[in-house]
């Protein structure tokens, strides 16, 4: 026994010795922008693998001699090093970052920790690079028109005379949909007004959608949902993109998009105008597209003091002038009879700060302020309003990553204030509302993809008081096709006589809120069957089958009184009720790819005796749309949806209508295309079922809008990527 134990010590020894004397050579790979090591990286010496860089990015290589070493990691260009070794120094190699658009969006920042979108336990939609760069060409002034393609989200213009719309989703009013810009409120209540109309694709690299309650991670509103719009950074290329664009709708678009990042410093650039010929499609004499004459600027700057912290500052600028109505008086051909108008003057000031450290381990500390100001005249023949809204938020969040567990917290501080100014006199007041919160969020990974997420909001609301907002998610990964996910969330929304309605109200008609009005309170439910297929190269299958449900208590509900036009808003003892499902399969196969979406929707007003049927809901509403690309070509694209049929307010219902578009690109080289593209082909208008107005030329009432009204529109667009 002493013998065995004195040969393997003795052999020990020697083997000790021969490794001592074995050649070293330690290398580190990092960034070559950030100088950030990077983990993962493949070593290979004659096309075969020999080690990886660990979390610190260093490597080691035993070996001696002249050898070609080839360096790869996903998201970075492959490099070719000859080295002489072993090296005795510490050898630093830098990789370069791969600056190709992905497919697919897999990261999202809606969720706070930047989870994949595939196992996340709340679901996310994603719009990406790809949809954007495409709706820049289309629709190059908004957003709006790709939003409204996403299964279970409806577009509804809320006037025939400004053209404002919002965005309802499953069934709910647009005013429990929270639009954010990188995370941050700028679109409530009065400040809503035009608001997502007045975002160009171009400036945004995604725009993420929650459907359902997201008021734990977001506060107050985002009771049907959360709009999410995530701005571009700048890249370690230099990007240069304009677009010229007009329509047969008399309307035209110059937009411009710059961007680079240096060492230390970087920055982006949009800048976009809009003009917008009035035009009267139905020739009823009034307009179903006003004029309109806008700009829209957007400069950022990112600064990059250390390798871990970026440091954004940034600021909208935004001026639109509005004027729908009587096209007699809008083309200065005023008289005793066609007098009719209403005019928008819109300045919005935006200005944002974001601070970002990294912590290492994807832990990262995160402060976020902005403050914007909305300034609104609106004029008509009879009427002179003008009034500010100023609006401000401010948070500190952290996120901590490990393996297993992650969490979120943070405090936030946020309000505004609308102020009359001069102007003919309103009934409705001068009002301010302030909301101290604090969140965290805490999530278990118990498999490889699979979590449970829990999160609790804690608002303080300076005039209605304290509001706890409890959420759970949960994702279950059943195999590698099939996946579950289900969660609860409960939401809150403070009376505001303000925010978007199904139609927009004249605002000398609104009167204050009721001083027995209480905050809306929401639960919201929802559960989901995913199956995804990936066959031959490249193509993939994906079915997703939704359940929800959100119960709204306390509704607040305009009513009219019985004599003249004035509103109220008052809370109602029982509750708004709206639930369905929302099916839509994905397919990529052979450069095709297929998206179809069904969407079924029960909104019902329980306050009601009869008739409860919430105004201006389809049932059903359906969508697909189906693109071929042709690689270094072109692309064509078409799509088309059918809304069912809606109750009107006097429980009469429309016809259902078929909304059909078709799109070509041709790309002469990777610099230069053309687009083609034409909206509403079959020509659908509201008004070939209907008028859009009643009563008199002098004197109209314009009909609450459930259809398109602008008819057929062809625009061609000269995209230069530079």
């Amino acid at each position: 026994m002493r013998k065995l134990a004195f040969v393997f010590f003795l052999f020990c020894i020697i083997e000790n010795a021969l490794y001592a004397q074995q050649p070293i050579t330690q290398l580190k790979i990092v960034d070559t922008l950030s100088d950030m090591p990077i983990q993962g990286v493949n070593i290979s010496i004659d096309k075969k693998s020999i080690t990886q860089t660990d979390s610190t990015g260093i490597a080691i290589i035993t070996k001696s001699g002249l050898y070609s070493i080839t360096l790869t990691a996903i998201g970075y260009q492959s490099k070719i090093e000859i080295i002489k070794l072993p090296v005795s120094a510490l050898l630093t190699i830098k990789l370069i970052r791969e600056e190709k658009e992905l497919e697919e969006i897999t990261i999202v920042s809606s969720t706070r920790t930047n989870q994949n979108i595939e196992y996340a336990p709340i679901k996310v939609e994603v719009l990406g690079a790809e949809e954007m760069n495409e709706e820049s060409t289309v629709k190059p002034s908004t957003v709006l028109g790709i939003i409204g393609d996403v299964s279970g989200v409806q577009i509804q213009q809320t006037s025939a005379v400004s053209g404002n719309a919002n965005v309802r989703i499953q069934g709910l009013d647009g005013r429990y949909t929270q639009i954010l810009r990188d995370g941050l409120p700028l679109y409530e209540g009065f400040s809503g007004g035009f608001g997502l109309m007045s975002i160009p694709p171009l400036d945004l690299k995604q725009v993420e959608l929650i459907k359902g309650s997201a008021s734990t991670l977001y506060g107050a509103g985002a009771i049907g949902g959360l709009v999410n719009m995530i701005s571009k950074k700048p890249t370690q290329k230099q990007e240069g993109i304009f677009t010229i664009n007009n329509t047969t709708l008399k309307e035209s678009n110059l937009d411009g998009f710059l961007s680079k990042r240096f060492k230390k410093i970087g920055y982006t650039f949009f800048g976009g105008i809009t003009n917008q010929s009035a035009v009267d499609v139905n020739k009823d004499g009034f307009s179903d597209v006003g004029r309109l004459s806008s700009i829209v600027l957007h400069p950022r700057l990112f600064f990059y003091p250390k390798e871990n912290t970026t440091i954004t500052i940034g600021f909208t600028k935004t001026i639109e002038n509005r004027i729908g109505g009587d096209m007699q008086v809008i083309k200065d051909k005023q008289d005793s009879t066609h007098q009719f108008y209403e005019k928008n003057k819109i300045n919005r000031n935006s200005g944002e700060l974001l601070f970002e450290r990294n912590l290492g381990n994807k832990n990262k500390f995160l402060i976020k302020s902005s403050i914007s100001s909305f300034n609104r005249r609106i004029t008509t023949n009879s009427h002179n309003f003008n009034a500010k809204q100023l609006d401000y938020f401010s948070e500190a969040s952290i996120v901590i990553n490990k393996q297993k567990h992650n969490f979120v917290g943070g405090l936030n501080f946020s309000g505004n204030a609308f102020n009359k100014l001069p102007g003919d006199a309103v009934l409705i007041n001068n009002t301010s509302a302030n909301t101290i919160g604090a969140f965290m969020q805490y999530s278990y990974k118990w498999m490889r993809n699979s979590s449970v997420e829990l999160g609790l909001r804690n608002d303080y609301q300076s005039k209605y008081g304290n509001f706890i907002l409890p959420r759970i998610a949960i994702f279950q990964q059943l195999d590698k096709h099939w996946g579950f996910r289900a969660g609860f969330g409960v939401g809150y929304k403070i009376p505001d006589a303000l925010t978007p309605q199904i139609q927009d109200y004249a605002i000398q008609n609104i009167l204050p809120i009721d001083e027995f009005a209480k905050p809306e309170k929401s639960f919201g439910y929802n559960a989901e069957m995913n199956y995804k297929l990936s066959f031959g190269e490249d193509n993939t299958l994906f079915i997703n089958q939704a359940f929800f449900l959100t119960q709204l208590n306390n509704p607040l509900v305009p009513t009219r009184f019985s004599s003249g036009d004035n509103i109220i808003f008052r809370s109602e003892s029982k509750p708004t009720i709206s639930k369905g499902f929302d099916t839509y399969v994905k397919l990529h196969c052979f450069d095709i790819e297929l998206y179809a979406g069904l969407t079924y929707t029960i909104a019902e007003r329980k306050y009601l005796e009869s008739n409860q049927f919430v105004p201006y809901t389809p049932k059903f509403r359906m969508a697909y749309m189906l693109t071929k690309e042709w690689d270094g070509k072109g692309r064509f694209c078409i799509e088309s949806s059918y809304n069912g049929p809606q109750y009107r307010f006097d429980n009469t219902k429309t016809p259902g209508y078929l909304f059909f578009a078709s799109m070509l690109e041709y790309k002469f080289n990777k610099h230069c295309s053309v687009i083609l593209n034409g909206e509403n082909l079959l020509d659908y208008r509201q008004s070939r079922s209907e008028s859009l107005f009643t009563g008199t030329i002098a004197n109209p009432s314009f009909n609450t809008l459930w259809a398109p009204i602008d008819g057929r529109v062809i625009n061609l667009c000269l995209k230069l990527n530079l």
